[in-house]
């Protein structure tokens, strides 16, 4: 996909210096031109083309971060209590 990507920005780009080159044309029409007709519209394709990617590798990322959470000790995800010294604080009971 890349390979029409690039392409199509050749191509463009073609337009773009045709544009600016022509007696009639300005450099800053062909900036435009490569702008409107180039950059944007690969820009556009390329980010909606990606949406699954992105999606998967969400997926992925909250799937390994649950799988974490679920393999701590008490499986809250809070460390154990325990002092500098080694010995385990007592469960405080709520009245």
């Amino acid at each position: 996909m890349y390979l029409v990507a690039i392409a199509w920005l050749y191509v463009a780009l073609m337009m773009a210096v045709a544009e600016a080159t022509s007696p009639v044309g300005t450099v800053l029409g062909a900036a435009f031109t490569f702008l409107l007709y180039g950059l944007g519209p690969v820009a556009l394709v390329m980010y909606l083309l990606g949406t699954p990617a992105r999606r998967k590798r969400q997926r992925a990322a909250e799937a390994a971060a649950s799988a974490a959470s679920a393999a701590a000790p008490d499986g809250g995800g809070e460390p154990p209590a325990v002092a500098e010294d080694g010995a385990v604080a007592p469960k405080r009971e709520e009245a």
